[in-house]
């Protein structure tokens, strides 16, 4: 049977803003800046919180602010 859609809950969505610069970093903490949709020092987006979207965010915590989206 189909589920119902009215009561699927929302993933939960996270704000992360790049907030240092990417200049003398490691490539592979540039291409995870890239793979979370950033572009820019103050740049942010949100993301879909997932465990992949978590990981990711560990690797390269210092070079972040991550804070929960309002809904």
């Amino acid at each position: 049977m189909a589920a119902d859609k009215s009561s699927a809950v929302a993933p939960k969505r996270l704000r992360v803003t790049l907030v240092r610069g990417l200049m003398g970093k490691k490539p592979d903490h540039r291409a995870t800046v890239t793979g979370l949709g950033l572009k820019w020092r103050s740049h942010t987006v949100e993301v879909a919180d997932t465990p992949e979207i978590r990981g990711m965010i560990a690797k390269i915590g210092y070079m972040l602010a991550v804070t929960e989206a309002k809904a």
